[in-house]
């Protein structure tokens, strides 16, 4: 799909002043101006993000009143149970916990459900089989904000529950005994967008203040909070939550934990990742989260928690490689599923006149839909939905959206036709009868039509700055990486190009093209990524971000083209 591109408009003075300034490249300082920064004082925490810098915990509402009760938890020698989601920042999030408060001395153990059994969240069987271990408090991280019935089952069975979560709520919060939400309304908390594992490890910082106060640790006992980092990297990476802010703090400092880290369990999962050196965002969104993520895809979680938590080298390998295989059959499932998907778009003459896509089958694997529905959205420019259907006439989908449409707002629009739903603006989720699939697509459709205008289906490419290619050097492409992390709210530079003449091109590995491209005097290497369909003509303009290629000891300077298209 071709995209328009739109030039962000920089104020050439504004440019100058930061270059400067900082002594940066002006691509660099037109980067920095194109994310909001102005000055070399508000650089100067997104350069060299600190933990100093991390707001206080207890501003966030509930927090006294969950570590009064955590407290109150170690003194009584209560048995905890933290409550996690299935996904990656519920998996991190569930092994910071406990690890931190097993080391603390309260006595604590973990309950993940399954995504089949289970469902989302919090459910009663589920709380009665805790109780039953001896469980004394209950907290949830990364779901429970809207287990209003749960938390008074909670209360019905004399359990505390503590709601340790960042989703939005509803208009009645659980009846907890604290709710630990920087979404929940009168919080004072200034940072909104914190991952679950953020907030947990909000938590840990609180709580750790507490104990100290206590006297809880002597003889040099207090644990290091940085030792944690690298499960918060994780969870608020692969949550896609915006780098910034806090989250920035988070996925600097984490990253460099996860590069370093001593943890078993990581060391194992880095490995079969293939992940060395350096760990990036990139690294986690794409090689260690996926692998994380796919146990409680196809079946259960509770194997990444266990890899977390584990200090056995030789226990956390077998779990690694077991996940790897996991994430082999779910990569196999999902490129099944996108090739029938693709197909069914393709041959029910409804796109491109279409505003939306709703497709479903019994073939399809839930635990992947979601992922699928990414792929769609990123090729036709539509939202999508796609619902897996069992034997029983349950149907069960996962949808995922695109700038300027709120998905969880047009689902509710179609809640006559479902008998659940939830998510945000750009994921949601949808429990119905398979026989109200078909009004229910008909009425998603209506929505999205009323809602959506043509040029909302035409994909968009923010670029930051033009370049020329004189500018385009090594020392370019390693002062850009210190921007990093990159991510959600702070997007990789994408750079503009024009007048390129393609000297070669041939096709490689799965649908990219290799590239040799010239002008002003200068020859670049360049790889487009799943372009390999697109015709080249002698001379194109190209979207880009300049890196250094490492392989077999060498570096070289290769141009990552996001998209291309002919120069005018």
């Amino acid at each position: 799909m071709h995209k328009k591109w739109n030039t962000k408009k920089i104020a050439a003075a504004t440019v100058e002043r930061l270059g400067t300034d900082l002594a940066l490249h002006r691509l660099t300082a037109a980067v920095l101006a194109a994310r909001g920064i102005e000055t070399a004082k508000e650089a100067g925490p997104f350069l060299a993000p600190s933990l100093s810098d991390m707001l206080d915990p207890l501003l966030l509402r509930g927090m006294e009143a969950a570590v009064k009760r955590l407290l109150a938890a170690r003194r009584n020698r209560d048995t905890i149970c933290i409550y996690g989601d299935y996904d990656v920042d519920g998996i991190s999030g569930t092994a910071l916990l406990v690890s931190f408060l097993r080391q603390t001395g309260f006595s604590c153990r973990y309950f993940i459900p399954n995504r089949f059994d289970d469902g989302y969240g919090l459910n009663r069987e589920a709380i009665q089989g805790i109780i039953a271990l001896g469980a004394k408090l209950i907290v949830s991280v990364d779901c429970g904000i809207t287990a209003v019935e749960e938390a008074l089952f909670c209360r019905e069975q004399g359990i505390d529950l503590i709601v340790v979560d960042h989703h939005v709520p509803k208009e009645t919060l659980p009846d907890a005994a604290a709710v630990v939400n920087p979404m929940q309304p009168g919080c004072p908390y200034p940072f909104k967008s914190l991952a679950g594992v953020g907030v947990a490890f909000n938590l840990l910082v609180a709580l750790r203040m507490a104990l100290r106060d206590e006297g809880a640790f002597t003889g040099g006992s207090e644990p290091d909070l940085r030792e944690w980092l690298d499960l918060v990297a994780l969870g608020t990476i692969a949550d896609v939550v915006p780098l910034t802010g806090q989250n920035r703090i988070f996925a600097f400092h984490g990253l460099k934990q996860l590069s370093a880290t001593t943890k078993p369990g990581i060391q194992a999962l880095k490995r079969v990742a293939g992940v060395t050196g350096g760990v990036s965002c990139g690294q986690v969104g794409f090689r260690l989260a996926p692998r994380l993520n796919a146990a409680g895809r196809m079946e259960s979680a509770v194997p990444g928690v266990d890899l977390l938590l584990s200090a056995d080298q030789t226990e956390c390998q077998g779990i690694a490689e077991d996940l790897e295989a996991a994430n082999a059959e779910r990569q196999a499932t999902e490129r099944r599923i996108l090739d029938e998907a693709i197909e069914m778009v393709e041959t029910s003459g409804a796109y491109p006149d279409c505003r939306s896509i709703v497709l479903a089958s019994q073939n399809w694997h839930q635990g992947v839909v979601g992922i699928v529905a990414s792929r769609l959205v990123e090729r036709y420019h539509r939202p999508t939905i796609l619902i897996s259907l069992d034997e029983e006439g349950s149907a069960k989908g996962s949808g995922r959206s695109i700038t300027g449409f709120h998905l969880l707002d047009a689902v509710t629009a179609c809640s006559p036709f479902l008998e659940r739903f939830g998510g945000h603006r750009y994921a949601a989720g949808v429990g119905l009868r398979a026989d109200a699939v078909t009004a229910f697509a008909a009425a998603f459709e209506a929505e999205a039509a009323r809602l959506l205008t043509e040029d909302d289906l035409v994909a968009q490419l923010d670029v930051d700055a033009e370049a020329q290619p004189g500018d385009i050097t090594p020392e370019l492409a390693r002062e850009l990486k210190r921007l990093e992390p990159f991510g959600a709210g702070n997007p990789e530079p994408v750079l503009l190009m024009r007048g390129l003449r393609v000297l070669e091109h041939r096709v490689v590995g799965d649908g990219h093209l290799k590239l040799r491209l010239a002008g002003g005097g200068c020859h670049f290497n360049a790889i487009a990524f799943r372009l390999a369909s697109r015709e080249l003509p002698g001379m194109v303009d190209i979207a880009f971000f300049p890196e250094m290629n490492e392989w077999n000891g060498n570096s070289t300077l290769q141009l990552r083209v996001k998209d291309l298209r002919p120069t005018e």
